[in-house]
């Protein structure tokens, strides 16, 4: 089996030039149920989509810190929105750094590392100097338009909270049109050398924000929150749920939830479109035979589900997982959907990997290049991600919440159990309805044994979580 692999791996590369470019995309908050998105589609048909796709922390700061150091968060002690990874690993090569440690020109466009958004835009935010040689932080008309914004609770600022604004005038006056065309500028000056290209964009990150156009893509009459039944809390421990989302939909009504939502898609259909561009380039300038593209979001994205739950930082399916799409040229599985478990600390060994680079030993993941050739093959690794709730009313300390994805189950512990479990069938029940960990059946106990052990920190040597400022959460 092992000659296999390598034999598949060695077509894949050789298909490749000896310096393959990379244009490694990064999207804000994208939900796994995005639609009119044709340009993201036309990506996944040509290269491979996995639907099984897991970040290692559903919070902006920390899951960027490990995707690009390829560690999870315990080794990088980031879990909340101010800390930066070299505080823990001063030394550490990050992903882009490796490439431009051995020739590729490196450079960013946009959100790579962590920005507060919006207020971060058009600066530096949250980056890593040893990653680029070059970075581009675009401004546009959505920064000077935020008094435009509409906030229906004015209480929260509006980067988080539920916030829009249908804006007047073209794409590429907003950021994220800005950053589409510094990237198409880049591609065009740097085409005759190797390059890892890093272009990260802010919406659909709230507030959302669109060009008008895009709100009609996504009548307002065509709007559904999602469906669960009355007692679906009952069987959820306390910790599950965000502290920063106490209340149900954050205490609006249905039909604001609904604009809200509306306003989430038409800002990932604009920031689709942007994509699309930049592809349409890649092309243009014949590129796309020996450049790697790789898209991602940086976590998932609860739009209403479980009576009410929006945006991130929970252990749910819908937080959890997260768009990863592949495409590798001369990969055999490209056109192909992957149903596999995967993490998202995977993306730095893979990217090393299809650019016949050495990665630092110390990484956490594993190459996905068997996935790319195959992506059908066995894989029997499972996800594992984790989240810290700060004390507040509801827990009397802070809580660490780690959750184990297999194909089948999911399981959760929070604080080793102590303050709650969850186990979910995803064969049975793949919106996580009934939480069997409450159960007695044999299965489920089975199921929960078998899962704690893998999950348990302690036979992973972890190290505990340093604490965290609740106020950087």
């Amino acid at each position: 089996m092992r000659a296999i692999l390598l034999s598949s791996f060695a077509i894949l590369v050789s298909s490749l030039s000896a310096k393959p470019n990379v244009l490694f995309i990064a999207i804000d908050d994208l939900a796994n149920d995005a639609t009119h998105t044709p340009h993201i589609d036309r990506l996944a048909a040509s290269g491979v989509r996995f639907d099984r796709a897991y970040n290692q922390i559903p919070l902006c700061n920390p899951s960027r810190a490990s995707v690009l150091t390829g560690r999870r968060p315990d080794a990088t002690q980031v879990y909340d929105l101010d800390r930066h990874f070299r505080e823990a690993l001063p030394d550490v090569v990050t992903l882009p750094q490796l490439f431009r440690q051995n020739g590729w020109f490196t450079a960013r466009v946009g959100k790579i590392y962590h920005y507060d958004v919006p207020n971060g835009i058009g600066t530096d935010g949250l980056d890593d100097k040893l990653s680029w040689q070059l970075v581009v932080n675009p401004k546009g008309r959505d920064v000077t338009d935020e008094k435009l914004i509409t906030n229906p609770t004015p209480q929260k600022p509006v980067s988080a909270a539920l916030s829009w604004l249908a804006a007047e005038g073209t794409g590429e006056e907003q950021t994220d049109g800005l950053i589409a065309t510094e990237a198409i500028q880049l591609l065009e000056k740097h085409r005759h050398e190797p390059f890892f290209l890093g272009v990260g964009f802010f919406r659909p990150h709230t507030p959302f924000v669109a060009p008008k156009k895009y709100f009609d893509l996504h009548p307002l009459d065509s709007i559904r929150l999602p469906e669960a039944s009355a007692d679906d809390r009952s069987d959820i421990p306390a910790a599950a749920f965000a502290h920063n989302n106490p209340t149900p939909h954050y205490g609006l009504d249905e039909f604001t939830c609904r604009q809200a939502l509306q306003a989430y898609r038409a800002s990932v259909s604009f920031v689709d479109a942007q994509i699309g561009r930049v592809l349409d380039a890649l092309d243009q300038l014949k590129l796309s035979d020996n450049t790697i593209v790789l898209l991602w979001s940086d976590h998932g994205y609860h739009l209403g589900e479980h009576l009410g739950l929006w945006q991130k930082r929970t252990l749910f399916e819908e937080s959890t997982r997260a768009p990863l799409i592949i495409r590798a040229p001369g990969a055999k599985g490209n056109g192909h959907t992957c149903h596999r478990i995967v993490e998202f600390i995977d993306i730095y060994p893979t990217l090393a990997d299809l650019a016949s680079l050495t990665p630092p030993t110390t990484l956490d993941g594993r190459t996905l290049c068997p996935l790319l050739n195959d992506p059908a093959q066995k894989w029997e690794h499972p996800a594992i991600t984790q989240i810290i709730r700060p004390a507040d009313d509801r827990l009397p300390s802070q809580v660490m919440g780690r959750t184990i994805r297999t194909e089948r189950w999911r399981y959760t512990e929070w604080n080793e159990g102590t303050n709650g479990l969850e186990l979910y069938d995803h064969e049975k029940d793949p919106h996580e309805f009934q939480n069997l960990a409450r159960m007695t059946s044999a299965e489920a106990s089975a199921a929960m044994k078998a899962l704690h052990a893998l999950l348990d920190p302690k036979a992973r040597g972890t190290p505990p979580p340093s604490p965290v400022n609740p106020k950087r959460l």
